[in-house]
C-alpha cells in the first residue's frame, strides 16, 4: 500500500508532503488546480520518461518520493530480497531530475536503473489514464488484458518460448536448404580455392620470416661487400684497425697509470671495449663466411612470394591472413559435405518444435475461450448496472486454420458489443459511441482489476462522460473494489467523491512572487460537505444544497 508521497519542485507543486491510507481515496478540486501533477509524480517515481520540464522555475533538480508498505505485496517483497535492496517491511522510492533532462532512480536509497524500478513498480502500483477506452479499440490490449483475467500470462509466456525456439531452427533450415540448392558449384570453388592455398604449405607457413630471407638474398652483394669492409675496419688491418688502436691506447694509458691511479681504471675500461669489439669482429666473420649468393634460392623465393601476393589479392586479406582464410574454407567445406544431415536433423527438431507450439497454443485457446465467456458475462453484468440495460458484451476467441505460428498463439482476440436489442454483436469501434465506449471502459477495468493482486489502483478521470445515478453505481464498484486494496480515483463527480473513504482536495494559490502553487489537503467531514456541494454546480451553494451533500456523503458512508 502507498502510505506517503513527497515532491520538491515540480511544476507547481513547491514542496507537498502527503500521508496516504487504505480503502478509497479520491482527489477533487477545481480545473486545473494540480489534480495531474499528482499523477504525473506518481507516474515520474514509478519509473516513466523524465523530462526538464518537470522542474519548477528557478530550482535546480526536481523530486519525488513515495513509501510503500509491503504487508499487502509479497512478491515485491521477494523481488525486493531477490536483488539485495529490501529494508524491513517498507519500501522506499525516490526519482531526482535535473536540469540536463537526465535523473537517478532509488530504491531504499540505493541507486538503481530505471528498468528495476518499472520492475517493481509494476507490482505495487497499477495506474488507468483517462484516456484508456481509446487504447481499448486495440487489439493487442484486448488480447492482453483476456490474459489477465485468465491468468495465462505465464502459460504464453511458455509459447512464447516455444515459438521462438522453433522460428529459430527454421530460420537454419532455411538458410541451410537455399545453401544447398547451389552446394555443388560451391563445393567446386572451395576446393579449388583450398588447393591453391595449399602450395604455400601452409604448416610450416610464415610471411613475415619468408620476406625476411627475400630481402636479405636480395642485397646480399652489398652484405658482403660492406660486411667485410667493416671487418678491414675493426679487426684485419693490422695498423689502423680499431681493435690495434684501442690497444695502443689503453697500453698507454697502463704505463701512464703509474703517475695517476685514475688513469689505469680509463685503461681497464677500454681493455674490456677490446674484448667486445673482437667478439664483434668475430661474430661478424663468421656471418660473412655464412652467407653464399644462391641465385636459385632467390628465384624460388620471388615465386613463392608472388604466388602469396597473388591469392593475398585475391582473397582480400594481407598475406599473414591467408592460413586463416584457408581454416574459414576448411571449416564451409566441411559444413556443406554434411549440410544435408544437419538439415533433416533441423526438419525433424521444426516438427518436434511445431508440434509443442501447437499443444500449448490449443490448450491455451480453450483456456482462453472459457475465461473469455466468463468475463463477458461479468461486463455484460456491469455495463447494464452503468446505464446500458439493453447491453451485451461478447469476447470472441477465434482459433485461426494452422498455418505459421505467431508469437501469442493462434487465437483473433475481439471485444464484441451490442447495445440494443436485435442488433448483432459488432466491433466495439463500430456500434458503441463516445459514452458507451467509456463506460464500457471502466467496466472493463473494474472487472479484470478485481482479480489482480497489485496493492495499489489508481484511476484517473476514468468516469469521464458518466454522470447521474450511473455516477453513483460506479462510485460504489470503486468503493467495492477498494475493500483489501487501495484505490484512487481523480474525479470530477460528486456521486463518486460521496464514495470515498477519504477525501483529498487539490487547491492553486498564487504566491507573493506571483509563482503558482499547488497543495493537496485531507478533507474533514465538514470539508468535505462544501467540496462536494461544490461539484454538485451553481453559482451559489446553498443550504438545500449543502444538505444534498451532506446526504450524498451519509449515503455513501453509511459506517461514517
Amino acid at each position: 500500500m502507498l502510505l506517503n508521497i513527497t515532491i520538491n519542485d515540480l511544476a507547481v507543486v513547491d514542496s507537498l508532503d502527503l500521508n496516504l491510507h487504505g480503502g478509497m481515496s479520491v482527489l477533487t478540486g477545481e480545473t486545473g488546480a494540480g489534480k495531474s501533477i499528482l499523477l504525473t509524480a506518481l507516474g515520474l517515481a514509478l519509473g516513466e520518461r523524465a523530462d526538464s520540464g518537470f522542474i519548477r522555475p528557478g530550482c535546480k533538480r526536481a523530486e519525488v518520493s513515495i513509501e510503500f508498505d509491503l504487508d499487502d505485496a509479497p512478491a515485491a517483497a521477494d523481488w525486493l530480497q531477490e536483488n539485495d535492496l529490501d529494508d524491513e517491511q517498507h519500501c522506499l522510492v525516490r526519482r531526482v531530475v535535473n536540469q540536463d533532462g537526465r535523473s537517478k532512480a532509488y530504491i531504499n536509497n540505493r541507486p538503481v536503473t530505471l528498468q528495476s524500478l518499472q520492475a517493481l513498480s509494476s507490482q505495487l502500483v497499477e495506474i488507468h489514464g483517462q484516456h484508456a477506452h481509446l487504447t481499448l479499440l486495440n487489439s493487442d490490449q484486448q488480447r492482453q488484458q483476456l490474459d489477465g483475467f485468465a491468468n495465462t500470462t505465464n502459460d504464453v509466456a511458455e509459447l512464447n518460448s516455444v515459438f521462438l525456439a522453433w522460428k529459430k531452427a527454421r530460420q537454419e533450415w532455411q538458410t541451410l536448404q537455399q545453401a544447398s540448392q547451389n552446394q555443388t558449384e560451391r563445393e567446386e570453388l572451395i576446393r579449388y580455392q583450398l588447393d591453391e592455398l595449399q602450395q604455400l604449405d601452409l604448416d610450416n607457413y610464415n610471411y613475415d620470416e619468408l620476406s625476411q630471407q627475400h630481402h636479405t638474398l636480395a642485397n646480399l652483394g652489398k652484405i658482403l661487400q660492406e660486411g667485410q669492409q667493416q671487418m678491414d675496419v675493426l679487426y684485419d688491418n693490422d695498423q689502423h684497425s680499431i681493435s690495434q688502436m684501442v690497444s695502443q691506447s689503453s697500453q698507454a694509458l697502463v704505463e701512464l697509470g703509474q703517475y695517476a691511479n685514475e688513469l689505469g681504471e680509463i685503461a681497464e675500461i677500454l681493455s674490456e671495449a677490446q674484448i667486445q669489439i673482437d667478439e664483434a669482429s668475430q661474430q661478424l666473420r663468421r656471418f660473412l663466411d655464412s652467407q653464399e649468393v644462391d641465385p636459385h634460392r632467390l628465384n624460388e623465393l620471388d615465386e613463392q612470394l608472388g604466388i602469396i601476393h597473388n591469392l593475398s589479392r585475391k582473397h582480400q586479406c594481407e598475406p599473414s591472413q591467408l592460413p586463416h582464410i584457408a581454416q574459414q574454407l576448411a571449416d564451409e567445406l566441411n559444413t556443406l559435405t554434411h549440410s544435408s544431415d544437419r538439415i533433416d536433423e533441423l526438419e525433424q527438431t521444426c516438427r518436434q518444435w511445431l508440434q509443442h507450439y501447437n499443444q500449448q497454443a490449443t490448450a491455451l485457446s480453450k483456456t482462453r475461450q472459457q475465461k473469455g465467456q466468463q468475463l463477458a458475462k461479468r461486463i455484460s453484468a456491469m455495463i447494464k448496472e452503468l446505464g446500458m440495460p439493453n447491453g451485451e458484451f461478447l469476447v470472441n476467441v477465434e482459433p485461426q486454420p494452422a498455418q505459421t505460428p505467431s508469437l501469442h498463439g493462434i487465437d483473433q482476440i475481439e471485444y464484441l458489443v451490442s447495445a440494443n436489442p436485435g442488433l448483432p454483436p459488432k466491433p466495439l469501434n463500430k456500434v458503441a459511441s463516445g459514452g458507451e465506449l467509456s463506460r464500457i471502459s471502466l467496466a472493463i477495468q473494474v472487472t479484470t482489476s478485481s482479480d489482480k493482486s497489485t496493492p495499489t489502483m489508481i484511476f484517473d478521470e476514468v468516469d469521464a462522460g458518466i454522470g447521474g445515478g450511473i455516477a453513483e453505481i460506479v462510485g460504489q464498484k470503486m468503493r467495492t473494489l477498494s475493500e483489501g486494496r487501495q484505490v484512487m480515483c481523480v474525479t470530477h463527480l460528486p456521486q463518486v467523491a460521496a464514495q470515498a473513504h477519504q477525501h483529498l482536495f487539490v487547491s492553486k494559490t498564487s504566491q507573493s512572487d506571483e509563482m503558482t502553487s499547488s497543495s493537496v489537503t485531507h478533507l474533514a467531514q465538514d470539508e468535505r460537505i462544501q467540496e462536494i456541494a461544490r461539484m454538485l454546480g451553481g453559482v451559489e451553494i446553498t443550504e438545500n444544497t449543502l444538505a444534498h451533500a451532506e446526504e450524498m456523503l451519509i449515503k455513501g458512508n453509511p459506517d461514517t
